[in-house]
């Protein structure tokens, strides 16, 4: 009797040959790989939350909850006449929406490279395809090369992250504005995503407010992970409220729980106190950028993120031999070395507390200089 197929054979073949996104184990170690808050809430604030989480009705859907969040992003981001909110478990469940509801056929997905890889896995999942435009060697986006392949893709979707994952750094608005007009010619989308607001001197929702018309095809994207709320995962998208109307009838009903829509809603009355983080945070950006200049030979890149792109000196292979000698020191960072041609020799850094960055330093400091284990 011969043997059955294998269950293996029901998986699509374009999925088993994927790489599945990886999260780095990080027992015991300092964790700077992933531009997470490293700032916990104080503990009068856990207690509060504790309490008010215990309150809640676990045993029903979260249907009140929803609309008292997005009516308080709504006057936290103070949300333009005519847009509406759209809540995402995480901005990744928001990327995978917008890539089921543009699935139409022949369409496609186009960003610019190297960014979140995100965007290119949602496209290929939800069968779009896609089309990755390289930066140039110093991160800035490339007009010649993005307009070419908009005007010869036509995408459904332009992902323009603002600023940028991995190379934290923020566009040039006149061309991003450029850009922007080429795709509404042709009724595309642009999604402008802010993960990494909170860190940023700019919000393109200022140039919506400013320019509406020319923005009517825009979708704002932001996470209240890099806000402090990286275990909550909750994302949200903010766009004119006919395109939010169609978008939302792809989202799973109750895709946030309570628990999760209660802990945004705490935060969000508390967010005084989140704000005062990121000012430390963006200050301890600038005390890192300048320490981590002084090291022979590394190549600092500018932030507006909560994190900090270097390369390092050396042959190829340098990074991952410093990425390896730092994990020996149980200082875990991330390592984008092979994520692409651009990034080559690069490693990622969060910028973290005081008191975490003088151990980074001292980490990477050690490793430059004692020679890799």
């Amino acid at each position: 009797m011969s043997n059955p197929p294998s269950p293996l054979a029901r998986i699509r073949a374009d999925v088993q040959a994927m790489h599945a996104y990886v999260v780095q184990p990080a027992a015991d170690m300092l964790k700077l790989d992933a531009m997470e808050n490293p700032f916990a809430l104080p503990p009068d604030l856990q207690a509060a939350l504790g309490e008010r989480l215990g309150r809640l009705p676990l045993n029903r859907y979260p249907a009140e909850s929803i609309p008292k969040l997005k009516d308080a992003l709504a006057a936290y981001v103070d949300l333009p006449p005519g847009y509406a909110l759209m809540l995402g478990n995480g901005s990744d469940e928001l990327i995978s929406l917008l890539a089921l509801v543009c699935a139409a056929p022949d369409a496609r997905v186009l960003a610019p490279e190297p960014g979140f890889v995100m965007y290119a896995i949602s496209a290929h999942l939800q069968g779009l395809g896609y089309t990755g435009v390289p930066l140039t060697p110093d991160f800035a986006l490339d007009e010649l090369a993005m307009s070419e392949a908009i005007a010869r893709e036509q995408p459904a979707l332009v992902y323009l992250a603002y600023p940028n994952n991995p190379t934290a750094n923020l566009w040039n608005d006149a061309l991003i504005r450029r850009l922007i007009a080429q795709v509404r010619a042709y009724g595309g989308l642009v999604v402008m995503d802010e993960a990494y607001q909170p860190f940023a001197s700019r919000s393109w929702l200022d140039d919506i407010r400013r320019d509406p018309q020319a923005n009517s095809h825009v979708l704002l994207l932001r996470t209240l992970s890099k806000f402090g709320l990286a275990g909550v995962r909750l994302g949200y998208l903010v766009a004119p409220a006919a395109l939010i109307q169609e978008i939302d009838k792809a989202r799973p009903p109750y895709n946030i729980s309570v628990l999760n829509a209660e802990c945004a809603l705490f935060a969000l009355e508390h967010a005084p106190i989140f704000a005062q983080q990121a000012a430390v945070i963006r200050a301890e950006r600038e005390r890192l950028i300048a320490a981590l200049a002084e090291f022979p030979g590394v190549q600092v890149f500018p932030s507006e993120a909560n994190m900090v792109l270097l390369r390092m000196p050396g042959p190829p292979g340098s990074a991952a031999a410093v990425f390896e000698a730092l994990k020996a020191r149980r200082v875990l960072v991330k390592n984008v070395s092979t994520m692409h041609p651009l990034l080559a020799n690069c490693l990622r850094l969060t910028v973290g507390s005081p008191d975490q960055n003088a151990l980074l330093l001292a980490a990477l400091r050690a490793a430059l200089t004692q020679g890799h284990p």
